[in-house]
C-alpha cells in the first residue's frame, strides 16, 4: 500500500466539529501550518506561506479530539495525506486532508494535562460500582 504518512505541526484554526455516524464518532478541524525560518538579512525570524488541511479523526480520536482540542492551540497531527479534486458550483477545488491516526499537544509551546479515557467496559463497571450499595467494615477493636 502506498500512502502518504505524514507529521504536521500547527495551530488549530476552527472549532472540531463532533458528529455521531452510523459508522462511529468522527471529529474534523482545519489546522494552520505555517513555517518559519531565520532570515539573514533582517536578522530576524519570519513566517513564510501558511497552508491549512483538513484533519479527520475517526473513532475514540474523534471523541477525544472533540473534547481536548481547541481553536488557537498548538498540535501535532499524524496520519495519511489525502488530497481531493472536486467541482464545486462550476469551480475547482483542491483540498488536502489528513486522516489523522495521532493528534496531540505540542509540549515545546506549553503544558497539558492527560486523562486516560475510560474503555466503554470499564466505565460500565464503574458505573455498576456505583449504583451498588457500599457496605463499610468496621475495625476489628483492638485488645
Amino acid at each position: 500500500m502506498n500512502e502518504t504518512l505524514l507529521t504536521v505541526v500547527g495551530n488549530v484554526a476552527t472549532t472540531p466539529v463532533y458528529r455521531e455516524l452510523p459508522t462511529g464518532p468522527v471529529a474534523r478541524f482545519r489546522l494552520a501550518v505555517t513555517p518559519r525560518h531565520f532570515d539573514r538579512v533582517q536578522n530576524a525570524w519570519v513566517d513564510g506561506h501558511t497552508n491549512f488541511f483538513t484533519v479527520w479523526a475517526r473513532g475514540m480520536l474523534g471523541t477525544n479530539v472533540q473534547g481536548s482540542v481547541a481553536i488557537g492551540e498548538p498540535v501535532i497531527v499524524q496520519g495519511r495525506l489525502k488530497v481531493r479534486d472536486e467541482e464545486r458550483g462550476g469551480q475547482h477545488w483542491t483540498s488536502a486532508d489528513i486522516q489523522a491516526t495521532s493528534v496531540g499537544h505540542d509540549l515545546s509551546r506549553g503544558t497539558s494535562a492527560f486523562r486516560r479515557a475510560a474503555r466503554k467496559a470499564q466505565a460500565e463497571e464503574d458505573q455498576r460500582a456505583r449504583d451498588e450499595p457500599s457496605f463499610e467494615i468496621e475495625p476489628a477493636p483492638v485488645g
